[in-house]
C-alpha cells in the first residue's frame, strides 16, 4: 500500500489542519463526557430568592362535625377546643401541669402577627394572648387547642372531657362553647384511654 504524505508548507493548509484537529479533539472529548466548560452548557440554578412566599399564618375555619354541627377547625380540618376554666386571660392548661402534652395550643408561627378566618369563621372574633408555649390564638376570648386524641379531621374525641380545672368544648362560629346533643356520646377521660 502506498502512503500519502501531506505537505503543510502552505500556510492555508496548515491552518485548516489545526482547525480540523481541534474540532476532532472536541468531538472526542464530548463523546467521552469530558468536554471543556467552554463548549458545554452550564446547568441552570434555581433562584435562591423566593418569588412569592406565602405569609406564615394560622387559619381558623368552620366545618360540620357529626353530632356537634358547625364548629371551628384549623386549616387541616382538626377540631379546635377551648377549656371552660380559661377565661379573662386565665390559663389553666400549662406545660408544668402536663396539659400541653395532650392539648396543643394553637400558636402563631414566628413572624406572624394575626390569625386569619375562612369558611364562615369570623375574623372580628380572632385575637391573641400570651400562652404557655407561644402567642396563643383566641376566638371570642377563648384560647384554642387541638387534642392529641383526634387522629384525623372530623373527629371530636375531646368534646366534654373534664380535666385541668374545667370541661373541654368545641366552639361555634359565634364563639360559644358547643354542648353535644343527647345523640352524641361524649367520651370521658376514663373511657377514652387518656388520663389527666
Amino acid at each position: 500500500m502506498k502512503s500519502t504524505r501531506v505537505s503543510f508548507s502552505n500556510p492555508l493548509a496548515r491552518a485548516l489542519a489545526v482547525v480540523g484537529f481541534g474540532l476532532a479533539s472536541s468531538l472526542v472529548l464530548a463523546a467521552c463526557g469530558g468536554a471543556s466548560s467552554a463548549t458545554s452548557p452550564s446547568p441552570t440554578k434555581a433562584s435562591s430568592s423566593p418569588s412569592s412566599t406565602p405569609a406564615l399564618t394560622v387559619t381558623i375555619r368552620a366545618t360540620t362535625v357529626a353530632g356537634l354541627g358547625t364548629v371551628l377547625v384549623n386549616a387541616q380540618g382538626r377540631t379546635l377546643y377551648t377549656l371552660s376554666s380559661e377565661s379573662s386571660g386565665k390559663l389553666t392548661c400549662t406545660v408544668s401541669n402536663g396539659c400541653s402534652q395532650s392539648w396543643t395550643e394553637v400558636d402563631l408561627p414566628s413572624g406572624a402577627s394575626a390569625a386569619t378566618a375562612a369558611d364562615n369563621a369570623k375574623s372580628s372574633l380572632l385575637a391573641t394572648e400570651t400562652g404557655a408555649t407561644g402567642t396563643l390564638v383566641t376566638y371570642n376570648g377563648w384560647p384554642l387547642y387541638t387534642f392529641v386524641g383526634d387522629s384525623k379531621a372530623g373527629q371530636a374525641n375531646g368534646e366534654g372531657l373534664q380535666s385541668f380545672g374545667g370541661t373541654w368544648y368545641v366552639l361555634s362560629t359565634s364563639g360559644a362553647p358547643v354542648h353535644p346533643t343527647s345523640a352524641h356520646a361524649s367520651p370521658t377521660s376514663s373511657s377514652s384511654g387518656y388520663s389527666y
